[in-house]
């Protein structure tokens, strides 16, 4: 990567199983074809759901990382993964902060997972803070240490005695460094870009996340907080995938299109009140065979490399009216789908927020944008595609 768009640092690393299993420390767990499973003697847990008071014990086994060096001083954490959890098993995913091959944190829960809701409610854990780091639902922000690394630790959980249990396909996670204080890439970035990417707009379909306003808003609120859930089914409906009819016949009959309400629910955090869970999304989007994952971008340079691959790319922005001609609207965080650019280079999006499909699709101003992407959220951008469709060439210092 050329310095003209690498001024912040971030790095990517991701374990896939059943290959990695030997990269970490296998306790109770085994590899299969299909990735990570249960396997020798497991260990006991007991564990009370805080969102239904149920009290339940579980057969456990653990996989935990080893050290991951970043080469640079660590300010964010965000992992993600994808499994499959069969009815009443969940997976638990802790993250810790390391220098000099020592822990400089303590291990921080990220995530209580399971993809359906019935018997285990997915959540994040608030209120874990102390000197060194703190958990904001999605992301561990290193504090008061001094971390150059990550390592991870994942639980596989099933209901004692019972057979069936979760499968962990991948585990990884995004690092990053302190953002820059200058404008960096966000104002040099179109000279950087992909060409083969300009005038390319790939088809996505347009899905209002607003045709769902007051829709099951026990989830988060109904429609007009689904973005994050909106996006990932434009996504799934790119690629062919998604839920078969069977798996929303709980959907209203007159729904416009009940994959959204599905999507919602099961990517709804219990904890957060809300669907806008970063990695949860992306687990959502692995149910359906998709390889799925958290990372920040550092420019729309980046971008054009996904587009020019065939991947559209869903990110998360902040901005008031005015900041992005086009999207005149205010919003502390929004979920939209980067689907392409114009001739010139301005991004091509699907926007949720429209009053219905056909407003769905916008083109606004790159550097405008840019501003309100990086600014917003850092960049955080989520990767979905089928493991047969390969991802671009990563840069020296590999986001993905």
């Amino acid at each position: 990567m050329t310095a003209a768009t690498q001024d912040r640092d971030v790095r990517y690393r991701v374990f896939r199983f059943p290959a990695d299993v030997d990269d970490g420390t296998a306790l109770g767990v085994r590899p299969d074809d299909g990735g990570l499973v249960l396997g020798g003697p497991p260990s006991r847990l007991e564990y009370t759901d805080p969102h239904t008071g149920v009290h339940t014990r579980y057969d456990v086994g653990h996989w935990v990382s080893p050290p991951v060096p970043v080469g640079f001083r660590v300010h964010q954490v965000v992992p993600s993964w994808t499994a499959d959890t069969p009815p009443g098993c969940w997976i638990q995913v802790e993250v810790c902060g390391w220098a000099d091959d020592t822990p400089v944190t303590d291990w921080y829960v990220l995530a209580r997972w399971a993809a359906d809701d019935e018997a285990v409610r997915r959540t994040s854990v608030p209120g874990q803070r102390d000197g060194r780091a703190e958990v904001d639902t999605d992301t561990l922000t290193v504090t008061g240490a001094e971390a150059t690394g990550w390592q991870v630790r994942v639980t596989l959980a099933r209901p004692a005695g019972s057979t069936p249990g979760p499968t962990l396909r991948t585990i990884g996670a995004v690092a990053s460094g302190p953002r820059p204080t200058g404008p960096g890439g966000t104002e040099r970035d179109a000279a950087a870009g992909d060409p083969a990417a300009r005038g390319r707009v790939l088809a996505v379909p347009m899905f209002s996340q607003r045709l769902h306003a007051g829709h099951y808003p026990h989830w988060g609120g109904g429609g007009d907080s689904w973005c994050s859930p909106t996006c990932v089914s434009m996504v799934l409906a790119y690629w062919g995938a998604g839920p078969a009819p069977g798996e929303y016949a709980w959907v209203d009959p007159t729904d416009p299109r009940p994959q959204v309400d599905h999507a919602a629910r099961h990517c709804y955090d219990h904890a957060y009140r809300g669907a806008g869970n970063w990695p949860f999304n992306t687990a959502y989007a692995g149910r359906y065979g998709m390889d799925a994952f958290v990372t920040r971008l550092r420019s729309l340079a980046e971008a054009e490399r996904f587009v020019t691959a065939g991947v559209p790319l869903v990110v998360s922005a902040a901005f008031r009216i005015g900041d992005v001609p086009g999207l005149d609207y205010d919003t502390k965080g929004h979920l939209i789908v980067l689907v392409g650019f114009t001739p010139d280079g301005d991004p091509v999006l699907n926007d949720p927020y429209a009053s219905d499909d056909a407003g769905v699709r916008r083109t606004v101003d790159r550097h405008r944008f840019t501003a309100a992407w990086q600014g917003g959220s850092g960049g955080v951008t989520y990767v979905i595609r089928p493991p047969s469709v390969p991802l671009p060439p990563p840069p020296d210092q590999p986001n993905w």
